[in-house]
């Protein structure tokens, strides 16, 4: 029922963002993978996102060099659904995320009708959970046009949707080649294996309680060849840091999370 009474600007706003909010509908699996359709703002607040697999799968694009496949995530430790090499790469960023608890790939498309009355929908690409309860949705664009003017449109009505449950919906801008890559390189080591025997990241982390370069920090906790493993382990977690900002070297300096002497290398942690 439409309220005819006399309102002010402020009651005006709110109720206009709730009607924008209920305009929206989510459609997404269940456990059991079938179909379901509910109010976003319900779906929202009861459904464990990061729980499900993609609502519809990633294309196959001809020609591309890299395709749809899966990223195993270090802070799930489940595989996530990944559509591009971009997606890849934020997928690496929000993986280290400390505030991150929950990573899925296309988990819900969003339902919605437009000024004339248009039923329109989006699948984006990309859902992370914060400690907080709240999430991103999140598209990866490889460039700030991809996707055309229908892409910039539902990024429009997508950020509508989260901002009236308190979610955000972020285009996420490609990384800095070198920042992309010193990622993909401590990735690598990302896997609980990579911290070595019992005992031994202690040594690492005691290796470096003071900036150091890297290979000279390996070589005084032990065998460098046992050791770099487990300090790229650590940069990865956050438990050592360095800068991301020029390519990682054996003289690169590392340090401890918590130092906080001059020139601080804070980027990697």
């Amino acid at each position: 029922m439409i309220n005819t009474g006399a309102a002010g600007p402020g009651s005006r706003a709110k109720r206009v963002k709730a009607e924008r909010g209920a305009q929206f509908e989510a459609v997404f699996l269940d456990p059991v993978g079938q179909t379901v359709q509910q109010r976003w703002a319900d779906a929202a607040l009861a459904v464990a996102f990061e729980d499900l697999p993609p609502v519809s799968a990633f294309p196959a694009v001809p020609g591309r060099r890299w395709g749809p496949g899966l990223w195993w995530s270090a802070t799930t430790g489940r595989h996530v659904a990944a559509g591009s090499n971009a997606m890849r790469t934020q997928l690496m960023m929000l993986d280290r995320d400390p505030d991150v608890t929950g990573l899925a790939g296309r988990p819900v498309r969003l339902l919605w009708r437009n000024p004339r009355g248009q039923v329109r929908s989006w699948v984006p690409q990309l859902f992370a959970r914060y400690t907080d309860g709240t999430a991103l949705l999140a598209d990866c664009p490889s460039h700030p046009e991809a996707g055309g003017e229908r892409a910039m449109k539902a990024a429009g009505a997508v950020a509508d949707a989260c901002a009236h449950i308190g979610w955000t919906y972020q285009r996420l801008a490609p990384l800095d080649e070198v920042v992309a890559a010193n990622l993909k390189w401590l990735a690598g080591y990302r896997h609980p294996r990579n911290a070595g025997r019992p005992g031994l990241m202690p040594a690492v982390l005691e290796a470096f309680t003071r900036p150091r370069p890297l290979l000279e920090g390996a070589e005084a906790a032990g065998d460098p060849i046992e050791i770099l493993p487990a300090i790229f382990h650590a940069l990865w977690h956050g438990h050592l840091t360095t800068s991301l900002e020029t390519p990682l070297h054996e003289r690169v300096l590392v340090a401890a999370r918590d130092w906080s002497g001059p020139g601080k290398t804070g980027s990697a942690g």
